[in-house]
């Protein structure tokens, strides 16, 4: 991977958690890098999910937009419920 490709990964990777923060109820003691991080998850689940879904198989991908922003959501999800718990 070329520094265009890592800039683009980080690039969607904090759009798509700094949508999941948006999109997300609920309290978040998340900073930049936090944020930046989940995002990063995120795509990661989202796209192997999207993958399953679509072709059947798993796939690394950090590609898809719209698939990193639903596993930045579905990450940010499970934190904030597992996270609500500990208080």
């Amino acid at each position: 991977m070329d520094v265009g490709g890592i800039v683009a990964t980080l690039v969607i990777g904090l759009v798509a958690g700094l949508v999941a923060r948006a999109v997300v109820p609920g309290k978040q003691d998340l900073g930049i890098l936090a944020t930046l991080a989940l995002g990063l998850v995120g795509s990661v689940v989202g796209n192997l999910v999207a993958g399953l879904v679509r072709d059947g198989e798993v796939q690394f991908d950090l590609g898809g937009w719209w698939a990193s922003i639903l596993g930045a959501v579905l990450v940010l999800a499970l934190y904030v419920s597992v996270a609500g718990r500990r208080r």
